[in-house]
């Protein structure tokens, strides 16, 4: 058995970031930004006014001064002239300022008859006008590679950037083994129960930005896992899910040995989650989980997460680590690095994590009510409550 380190770098070694295609920037939130772009114009393009009021000099918006007002200027709509001695524009947000203009004082600051404007004796002395380029400049860059956000996607909008290269969505395929096994919605017969890890493992890996192809269940035979895997042709991974270990019915690892697999590695010493490989197959990556549910749900957050982020361009690695205190005393831990289900709460000293009573691989309710990992590292000693101990949370 090698250690979970060392299966997470084997398995990155493995891959490469996708091709880079276009996207429409309105397609883009959650994307990966591949390649630098730059601004096509400046922001604002303009000098334009923070506030509703009146464009003026001024030297000459002293309180008590009355001025003449010769026109107007609005969003979308600038004055055409330029601002004399002793005039005034009415200008709205956003609007450009007039030429001649050096400052706005805001409407609230002002009394208006016909159009004269007189100075309130204690005006607002903040200038309100935003000069062109306040935000942003032509040419300026936005670097990639990064997953792009509602905010950035407001940026780059504004820096007129209709479409972004962007790094394709890896093409997961997943394939869930055994016979045992029936599809949410089916009739179960009296030794079958329903599939679950590849709908999970489809709904974390979609939501890290992988397209993932959900194949049928490939029962146990040799020409069942071959037909499950000439579907999965073309696939950057192929995530089996079942059929890894050593058991009589687990054939993933033998059936795709004929095939080509050039295997990396075989078990990791962890808990749960120890029946794992890894390595080529063709032109993908086959990544073969355990089929305990929750074993398999924690390999996709360990393993899979990390390697989406490597194929999609972003930088990659073990997912971080935070620290919590223990709220009540845990045993020992054996030979094998536990990620143990949790959940971690806020207090008044910083964060507390209470470790599910129960670790069974197969008790999918303890980890629906989780919201952290709890890692124990190999013959990790009995911890007392308060003492500091490593989770990841399973958020994003």
């Amino acid at each position: 058995m090698i250690s979970t380190s060392e299966a997470l770098s084997r398995i990155l070694s493995l891959l490469s970031p996708t091709d880079v295609e276009t996207c429409a920037l309105t397609e883009a939130l959650g994307r990966v930004l591949a390649q630098t772009v730059c601004a096509s114009r400046t922001q604002p393009p303009f000098s334009a006014s923070a506030m509703d009021g009146y464009a003026v000099r001024r030297a000459e918006a002293e309180p008590g001064m009355t001025l003449k007002v010769i026109g107007e200027s609005a969003a979308g709509h600038r004055f055409a002239g330029a601002l004399g001695s002793g005039e005034a524009v009415r200008i709205f947000t956003g609007a450009p300022v007039p030429d001649g203009a050096d400052d706005i004082v805001i409407q609230e600051d002002v009394t208006r008859v016909g159009d004269r404007i007189t100075i309130s004796p204690d005006r607002d002395q903040q200038r309100y006008i935003r000069p062109a380029g306040a935000d942003f400049f032509q040419g300026d860059t936005f670097a990639g590679p990064k997953r792009l956000t509602p905010q950035d996607i407001a940026l780059l909008a504004a820096m007129n950037i209709a479409e972004v290269p962007v790094y394709r969505r890896p093409d997961i395929a997943l394939i869930a083994t055994g016979d045992e096994l029936v599809m949410p919605g089916g009739v179960p017969g009296p030794d079958q129960i329903i599939s679950s890890n590849n709908l999970g493992l489809k709904a974390l890996l979609e939501a890290c930005g992988a397209s993932c192809r959900l194949l049928p269940i490939a029962p146990d035979s040799a020409d069942g896992l071959s037909s499950a895997f000439r579907l999965a042709d073309g696939a950057d991974v192929i995530v089996t899910l079942g059929g890894a270990s050593v058991g009589d019915h687990d054939l993933v690892q033998e059936v795709a040995g004929t095939q080509g697999l050039d295997l990396d590695f075989y078990k990791v010493a962890m808990r749960p989650g120890k029946p794992l490989m890894a390595g080529r197959f063709g032109k993908s990556i086959l990544v073969g989980l355990p089929g305990n549910p929750v074993s398999a749900m924690v390999c996709g957050h360990i393993f899979l997460r990390p390697a989406i982020d490597a194929l999609l361009g972003l930088p990659s690695g073990p997912i971080t680590r935070k620290q919590a205190k223990l709220s009540h005393d845990i045993g020992e831990n054996a030979k094998r690095e536990h990620y143990m289900r949790a959940s971690v709460t806020q207090s008044d000293d910083g964060p507390v994590c209470q470790i599910a009573s129960r670790q069974d691989s197969a008790l999918l309710s303890v980890l629906a009510t989780a919201n952290a990992l709890a890692v124990r590292p190999p013959l990790d000693p009995a911890r007392k409550e308060g003492d500091l101990i490593e989770f990841i949370d399973l958020s994003f």
